[in-house]
């Protein structure tokens, strides 16, 4: 494998020592030397003047594969994320059929070989068909190669469910990724339950049906074993993880771009392409997620990347998928929006990088060191662009964003010493 040796840049590692005119060498898709290096016949990238950051991990992408390629496949959501700057994806379990089956993870394991320019990692089904019924054959879904269970779109309702699933899993040392929704409460709803749902005459989701379940799986984890809470976007749920926490709770949560970018004023004119589940929330709630950032309360940002055809958003609000796209947008978001409000370049490549890695117990990734896997992304942290979804290399277009002027674009990703994206755009 040839040499490459990244020159000059300014290396942004959540683990380790940071700073400016530092190189880069990559030898047989490791990391072989870090600090002022000269490479005979090395291939050279300069990065004067740019970061070098740990590649990126989403350990929360909906591919749709199989089942769904009008809206996604696994290689197009992998070129998404290279574009992104996302080095690894971990892809969810609601496809169709569900990642319930070994054989089913073994085939995302082997058409991600083929087809996939990132790493791309199966999370397989809690319970069976994701019915929140039967817990589904977890060991030997992590012999096929999964890397966490998650009912993600569902709610696993049963707290017995819930309990021994938490268990088993424990096993395995996988986390179990929790949907957290009391569906009691949210069924019918279509955005945020507040003054502006009810201006707007839209039925709403209370941020209670979101909390009763963060409680209950908060509860549990602290009984018996680690959760992950997914896509927190609510304060309340914020200040429940917070308190678990400080109890000793062995528990981590997410949250995505759009909670911290956006609030349910997004959907004031109807735009279905910001209703998502958990819906967005108020001013109040934007800014306890980015509080929660900030304090180490949330421990990591997922994209939450939900593909739907333009056919599914473009109906009645109340009827629209729920869902947005995330790959190509959230290195930017946050770099635009979370910089500002006083976390730092170090504390961002963290919350997507290392903590991820080590939330999947992924080793060697998301940390720049001698020998941990050459996932490295170089971005130019300047760059200003507009956001254009008919430029995205996702298949999908649901997108909020589209218009918007964001700082931060990632110029180069290199996966396991091979580069795919160049100059901003992948290469063949």
């Amino acid at each position: 494998m040839t040499k490459l040796l990244i020159k000059n840049g300014t290396v942004i590692d959540p683990a380790g020592k940071n700073g400016g005119g530092r190189d880069i060498l990559i030898e047989n898709g490791k990391i072989s030397k870090i600090g002022r290096v000269q490479a005979s016949g090395a291939r050279v990238i300069d990065a004067k003047g740019l970061l070098v950051m740990p590649g990126l991990i989403d350990m929360h992408t909906h591919l749709r594969d199989p089942g769904q390629p009008e809206k996604e496949t696994i290689a197009s959501g992998s070129r998404a994320a290279a574009l992104g700057g996302y080095t690894t994806i971990c892809c969810m379990a609601n496809t169709t059929p569900p990642l319930d089956d070994p054989a089913l993870i073994a085939y995302v394991v082997g058409k991600a070989e083929k087809e996939a320019v990132v790493n791309v990692l199966p999370i397989a089904a809690v319970t069976r068909g994701l019915k929140g019924e039967e817990i589904a054959e977890m060991g030997r879904c992590v012999a096929a190669g999964a890397v966490a269970f998650s009912d993600d779109g569902q709610t696993i309702g049963r707290s017995d469910v819930m309990r021994r699933a938490i268990e088993y899993a424990k096993q395995f040392n996988k986390p179990i990724i929790a949907h957290c929704e009391d569906t009691n409460l949210s069924k019918g709803g279509a955005m945020n339950e507040s003054r502006l749902s009810t201006e707007i005459g839209l039925p709403g989701i209370p941020a209670l049906a979101e909390e009763l379940i963060v409680a209950r799986d908060l509860l549990l984890a602290k009984k018996y074993g680690r959760v992950h809470i997914a896509h927190v976007s609510s304060a309340g749920a914020v200040k429940l993880v917070r308190q678990a926490k400080k109890d000793g709770a062995p528990v981590t949560c997410e949250t995505a771009p759009h909670y911290f970018s956006l609030t349910e004023e997004a959907v004031r004119e109807y735009d279905a392409n910001a209703k998502v589940n958990p819906p967005l929330r108020t001013e109040k709630d934007r800014k306890e997620i980015i509080r929660g950032l900030k304090d180490g309360t949330i421990d990591a940002i997922a994209t939450d990347h939900a593909p739907h055809t333009i056919e599914e958003k473009k109906v009645e609000f109340s009827l629209a998928a729920n869902g947005l796209i995330g790959l190509e947008t959230a290195l930017a978001l946050a770099l635009t929006k979370l910089l500002p409000e006083g976390l730092t370049l170090k504390e961002i490549v963290k919350l997507m990088s290392a903590a991820p890695a080590d939330i999947l117990g992924l080793t060697g990734k998301g940390r720049l060191a001698i020998g941990a896997d050459a996932d490295l992304i170089v971005v130019d942290q300047k760059a200003a662009w507009i956001v254009d979804p008919d430029k995205f290399a996702s298949i999908s277009r649901n997108t909020p964003f589209a218009g918007a002027r964001l700082k931060g674009k990632v110029l180069h990703t290199i996966v396991s010493g091979r580069l795919v994206v160049k100059d901003g755009k992948l290469v063949n």
